[in-house]
């Protein structure tokens, strides 16, 4: 499948609070063949920690590791004025 089903976005973030459901509704995401998108956020609203879950459906045009924000290449280039042995 090229696209996600039912009409999804292929970049989606689910938050929640940290429980079973909101477990279930990543691992069903993951199910229907999203793949997660680096680590989840986790913060303390206070009274319950709170999660945050990128994913992102594979579009088949590369490695999601070689992407960066907005699917623009991640540039692998050592910093100006610096050699590869300092980078």
């Amino acid at each position: 499948m090229s696209t996600p089903p039912d009409g999804l976005p292929i970049y989606r973030v689910l938050t929640g609070p940290d429980d079973a459901a909101f477990c279930h509704r990543v691992s069903e995401a993951i199910r229907l063949g999203y793949v997660l998108h680096e680590g989840p956020a986790v913060t303390f609203s206070g009274e319950s920690v709170i999660v945050a879950q990128a994913l992102v459906w594979p579009s088949g045009g590369g490695d999601l590791e070689s992407h960066g924000d907005h699917g623009r290449p991640v540039t692998r280039e050592a910093p100006h004025g610096l050699g590869e042995r300092d980078a």
